[in-house]
């Protein structure tokens, strides 16, 4: 997980998720109050769920833990007005994330941080961005870091003992949290919805809703396209049992991204639109479609490449189906085109997913 540095100071005071800020008493613990100039933090709907989990440490190790989301509140974007933020995460909200992890293991768990396994996505399956903040002066008795991130989580766990930690995620004004996540070192991906996480957000169309996009013939030249999704559906590793999946590739989930693309430009075009087609998942990941290998074979039957197989002609129409494996426990949020040359901008749908 990227780590994103605010604020000026010494490395020696570098401390991961903002922690201890108030002025220490003698007992080495934070004072405990919020700053006046903090906005008290808006707690979001969200089922405090415990989960098993795994944390791999640097030493490759695995250690179980049981780990719950307690806490998903949104701050006010004046709560970090004096920490010199990088420039894209200005004018962002942002969210605190507070969680405890117990040690379900026999043995003591060393320099944990199992932080960096969380995310918290957005309804455009876009993961929000991490934040970890320098501590501008160790003595100051308010640094104006908000409360719910004061404390610092134990780095140390003997076995059956449990710590607590906050960690600040950035989000855009016009997205809210759909999920938390917690992308599990020996499994799949642990999922708690945030609220009604089937909503609507900026820039997010609905399933079926077409749009226009842009993309280029072989000489380069620009065309557009009217696009509109078909659907997105659940495979089977089965389908694709005539092709080398690796160990890693077969405990995932096929999905089926079915798009249909009217040319509403100039010039010929190759059905190869769906290169430009991803998905994002309920965990914040971006998932490229599979290249298959299979010169003049019948590909995966349940999943066409392009339906006619022939070029596009002006005013023609296509459909081509994309193969995205994702991981167990991870579903679809959002499908992705991306098209190419000057003037192409993303378009996002919400994704809706049907059972074979």
């Amino acid at each position: 997980m990227p780590i994103r540095l605010a604020g000026a100071a010494s490395l020696s005071a570098l401390l991961l998720l903002a922690v201890g800020c108030a002025g220490a008493p003698a007992d080495g613990k934070a004072s405990p109050g919020a700053s006046d100039a903090v906005t008290p933090a808006k707690p979001l709907p969200m089922k405090p769920t415990p989960r098993q989990a795994t944390w791999t440490g640097s030493d490759h190790t695995a250690h179980p833990l049981r780990i719950t989301p307690t806490r998903l509140a949104r701050g006010s974007d004046s709560d970090l007005k004096h920490i010199r933020l990088d420039d894209d995460l200005k004018g962002m909200v942002p969210y605190y994330l507070t969680f405890s992890y117990t040690n379900t293991g026999k043995k003591t768990v060393k320099m944990a941080s199992p932080e960096r396994n969380f995310s918290v996505n957005g309804v455009d399956g876009l993961a929000a961005q991490p934040v970890s903040l320098f501590r501008t002066n160790p003595l100051a008795t308010d640094s104006g870091l908000p409360p719910e991130c004061r404390e610092g989580g134990a780095t140390e766990l003997a076995a059956g003992a449990t710590a607590a930690l906050c960690q600040i995620f950035m989000l855009p004004k016009s997205q809210r949290p759909a999920t938390v996540s917690y992308k599990d070192d020996g499994g799949d991906t642990l999922i708690w919805p945030v609220g009604n996480a089937g909503g609507s957000a900026k820039g997010v169309l609905a399933p079926d809703v077409p749009a226009d996009g842009i993309t280029e013939d072989s000489r380069r030249r620009p065309v557009s396209l009217r696009i509109t999704p078909k659907g997105v559906r659940t495979g089977s590793l089965a389908d694709l049992s005539r092709f080398d999946l690796d160990a890693d590739q077969k405990k995932m989930v096929p999905y089926y991204v079915t798009m249909q693309y009217r040319n509403s430009g100039k010039y010929d075009l190759l059905p190869s639109m769906s290169e430009g087609v991803s998905l994002r998942t309920a965990g914040g990941q971006s998932v490229q479609r599979m290249t298959f290998i299979d010169i003049g074979g019948p590909g995966v039957a349940k999943c066409p490449e392009a339906v006619p197989d022939k070029m596009v002609k002006p005013n023609g129409v296509v459909t081509e189906c994309s193969v995205h494996l994702l991981p167990k426990g991870d579903p679809p949020a959002a499908v992705l085109f991306t098209g190419d040359g000057e003037g192409s901008t993303p378009i996002v749908w919400r994704a809706s997913v049907d059972q074979q």
